[in-house]
C-alpha cells in the first residue's frame, strides 16, 4: 500500500512538472494573493484533461474515484510544487453537494461545468446584517409560478465579478424558527436585476463584492434540494468549506520558502536563520502546523460524518496560516513591503521570490479567520456539539 502511494506521489509530482504553466506556478511561489478565477479555471482546464480536476468526486460523476489518501497526496504535492490549488467552490463545495442533493438532471447540467472550469462560482451566504448569524438573513426568494424571484442584497460575495453562478440560500418562508423558511438556489450572474459592486480591500484587492437582486428571476429547476430546507444543505456545504480552508499542504509550502528566506537572509554575521528568538518563532509555526496536520489526518481517514470537528481545523488552521505569513513579513523586512510592481533590487542581488507580494498577501489572509464562519462562533460550535454545552 505504502509503495503504491509513494508510485502515485512520484506520477503527480511528475505531472505537475510537465503540465503547470510558469506564470502560475511563479504567481503562487511569491506568495501571490491575487490568483484570478480565470487563473483558477485555467488550471482546472489542465488537470480536466488528465480526469483530476475534481479529486473527491465518483468515478461516475467525473471524478478519478482516489481514496481519501490519495485526496491528501494529491492536494500536498500540489502546494509543495508550486501549483494552484483546485477550484474549492466547484470541486470541494458544490459538486459533492449536487451529487449528494441534486436530481439527475442538475447533475447533468452543472457537473460537467463544474469539472471542466467552464462554471466559475461564488457564493451567496452573507447579508449586510447576516453575516455570522447567517440563520437570520433575509435577501427573500418569492415563489410566482414555477419561478423564484429574488430581492435583497448578499455582501463579501469572493470573485463575484468573475463567476457565472452563484450558489446562495435565499429566504422563502418566515413563519417558523430562522433556520426553516430558507432555500438553496443556483443563480446565473447574467439574470436580469442582478448587479455586482465590488469592495476594495485594505490591501487593495477587489475580489469581494456586494451583490444586488432586483426582481431577479430563477427557474425552480435551479433549486438544490427541499424548499424551505436549505439550511441542512448550506451547513453541509459549510462543513466541506471549512475542512478545506484550514490548507495546511498550502501553509507548509509557505513555511517550506520561509525556511528557505530565514536561511539566505544575512543577519550580522550570519544568517537570519541563526538568530535564536526568530528560529524559536520558526519552530513553534512548524510544531502547531504539524498539530492541525496530524488532526486533519485523523478526521479524514478516521470517518465519513465530520461535523463539529471541522469548526476546529478552520479555527487552528487559518490562525497557524496567519502566523507562518507574519513570520514572512517579518523575515523579509523593509523588502517585504514593496509594492508589487516596485522594481527594486538589493545591492544587486535578487531579491527573494515572496518579497512583492508577502505584505499585501498577509493583509489578505487577517481575513481567513472570520470568512467560512468567524473564529467566535466557531468556537461556540465547539462548545455545543462537542463539549455538549448547552446552556
Amino acid at each position: 500500500m505504502i509503495e503504491d502511494i509513494e508510485q502515485f506521489r512520484e506520477e503527480v509530482r511528475a505531472f505537475i512538472r510537465e503540465a503547470l504553466p510558469d506564470d502560475l506556478r511563479r504567481k503562487v511561489r511569491r506568495e501571490h494573493a491575487g490568483l484570478t478565477p480565470a487563473d483558477t479555471s485555467r488550471w482546472m482546464r489542465i488537470l480536466h484533461g488528465r480526469g483530476w480536476s475534481c479529486p473527491s468526486w465518483p468515478v461516475e460523476y467525473g471524478g478519478p474515484g482516489w481514496s481519501f489518501e490519495q485526496q491528501f497526496v494529491f492536494e500536498r504535492e500540489l502546494a509543495l510544487n508550486d501549483a494552484p490549488h483546485v477550484s474549492v467552490f466547484s470541486a470541494g463545495m458544490v459538486g459533492p453537494a449536487l451529487i449528494e442533493f441534486g436530481t439527475s438532471d442538475q447533475k447533468e447540467r452543472f457537473l460537467p461545468g463544474l469539472a471542466n472550469g467552464d462554471i466559475i462560482l461564488c457564493q451567496g451566504y452573507s447579508e449586510p446584517d447576516a453575516g455570522s448569524d447567517l440563520a437570520s438573513l433575509k435577501c427573500r426568494a418569492d415563489r410566482d409560478g414555477d419561478d423564484f424571484v429574488i430581492n435583497g442584497s448578499k455582501i463579501w460575495t469572493s470573485d463575484a465579478t468573475w463567476a457565472n453562478w452563484m450558489f446562495g440560500l435565499f429566504r422563502t418562508d418566515s413563519s417558523g424558527r430562522k433556520q426553516h423558511g430558507i432555500t438553496l438556489l443556483l443563480v446565473d450572474m447574467a439574470t436580469p436585476g442582478l448587479s455586482v459592486r465590488p469592495i476594495l480591500t485594505f490591501e487593495g484587492g477587489d475580489e469581494l463584492n456586494q451583490v444586488f437582486f432586483e426582481n431577479v428571476r430563477v427557474p425552480g429547476a435551479n433549486r438544490l434540494g427541499p424548499e424551505h430546507e436549505g439550511w441542512s444543505i448550506g451547513k453541509y456545504i459549510l462543513g466541506l468549506e471549512r475542512i478545506g480552508s484550514a490548507e495546511v499542504s498550502r501553509t507548509s509550502a509557505m513555511l517550506g520558502r520561509l525556511r528557505e528566506i530565514a536561511a539566505r537572509e544575512p543577519l550580522r554575521d550570519g544568517y537570519l536563520i541563526d538568530d535564536a528568538d526568530f528560529s524559536r518563532k520558526l519552530v513553534r509555526a512548524g510544531i502547531a502546523l504539524r498539530q492541525v496536520e496530524l488532526t486533519e489526518r485523523r478526521f479524514l481517514f478516521a470517518s465519513d460524518d465530520v461535523g463539529a470537528e471541522a469548526s476546529l481545523l478552520k479555527i487552528k488552521g487559518t490562525e497557524v496560516q496567519q502566523q507562518v505569513i507574519s513570520l514572512m513579513v517579518e523575515a523579509l523586512g523593509p523588502y517585504g513591503q514593496l509594492d508589487p510592481e516596485d522594481t527594486s533590487a538589493r545591492d544587486n542581488a535578487p531579491l527573494p521570490d515572496a518579497a512583492h507580494h508577502a505584505a499585501k498577501t498577509s493583509f489578505n489572509l487577517r481575513k481567513s479567520t472570520i470568512w467560512g464562519g468567524s473564529s467566535e462562533v466557531l468556537k461556540n460550535i465547539i462548545a455545543k456539539s462537542v463539549l455538549d454545552l448547552r446552556s
